[in-house]
């Protein structure tokens, strides 16, 4: 049984140096960071609403919907990179199926602009 513990024994201490680090990060910014909030700091900050303010307010569908809509066009990069790095070594239907994912995009792309998602009133 030690033999097989023994063989964690790195990781084990690969995590405790982590979590110490991150402990003397953490109270080092504490400590040697200012701690009193400027007039920028306490501003209302992209949303329009006050940050220090009840959390219960209500709160605009639109920053929600603009949030999605990025997520779900930025997350495309992430299959892109991959594909263009090695698009040379793939088939041409690897080729053929990335159109078809682009030509999904682009329909979703369109019919959210031709909805008014991307207009802001």
């Amino acid at each position: 049984m030690a033999l097989y513990f023994s063989s964690y024994i790195c990781l084990f201490i690969y995590f405790l140096i982590s979590a110490l680090l991150s402990l003397v990060f953490f109270g080092l910014s504490y400590v040697v960071a200012t701690q009193k909030g400027d007039v920028e700091k306490l501003s209302a900050y992209e949303c329009g609403f006050d940050p220090f303010d009840d959390a219960r307010n209500t709160f605009d569908v639109r920053f929600y919907l603009v949030a999605i809509l990025f997520i779900i066009f930025d997350l495309e990069i992430s299959f892109f990179f991959p594909w263009s790095v090695v698009i040379s070594c793939l088939p041409l239907f690897a080729f053929w199926s990335m159109m078809l994912f682009l030509a999904v995009l682009t329909v979703g792309f369109v019919y959210e602009w031709k909805k008014g998602a991307l207009e802001w009133e």
